[in-house]
């Protein structure tokens, strides 16, 4: 068995009824970056913050872009949980691939195009948001540690090319 495995077999051995809870909960806000979508929406309400949310969305579409019609079809990683019999799923199997880690990628796309985008405030708060989200895919055993790392690096492209987009046009506004 090779160490991804170990490492989410070891994993398993943590479960208890309290935690399940906290990463289901944790788990579920990242579901169809709803939270991160949420929090575009709220920030393009306000002209102080329109700009860090126009940043935003435009990364999470990149994301999207990236992460679901890209990368996951193109590598084609079968999910962890398929592959340890003992592992206890929690949540519905996912039908897509594992890699990237969706989740992952648009908790950091989020942090990525808050930071650039000068809220670093709130970028630190998602920081922490985007690393339970993470974490709570490898409790869950639908995630590889190396789909997690694809999916924040794939998030931190993603929250540049954001700001890179919003900057292009701003400029052609100008």
């Amino acid at each position: 068995m090779n160490a991804e495995l170990q490492f989410l077999t070891a994993l398993q051995g943590l479960h208890t009824p309290a935690r399940d809870a906290v990463m289901l909960f944790f788990t579920r806000l990242g579901n169809a970056g709803f939270v991160w979508i949420a929090l575009a929406a709220i920030l393009l309400l306000f002209r102080r913050t329109r700009r860090a949310g126009c940043i935003l969305a435009l990364a999470l579409v990149c994301d999207l872009v990236l992460c679901n019609f890209i990368l996951k079809p193109l590598v084609h990683r079968v999910r962890p949980c398929d592959l340890l019999p003992e592992a206890v799923l929690l949540i519905p199997h996912p039908s897509d691939y594992s890699f990237p880690s969706g989740h992952t990628a648009a908790s950091f796309t989020a942090v990525a195009a808050l930071w650039l985008a000068g809220k670093k405030r709130l970028a630190g708060a998602t920081l922490v948001l985007g690393v339970f989200i993470a974490f709570s895919r490898l409790y869950l055993c639908v995630h590889f540690p190396t789909d997690i790392l694809g999916g924040v690096l794939v998030g931190l492209a993603c929250g540049w090319l954001g700001k890179w987009l919003w900057e292009s046009f701003a400029q052609k506004q100008a």
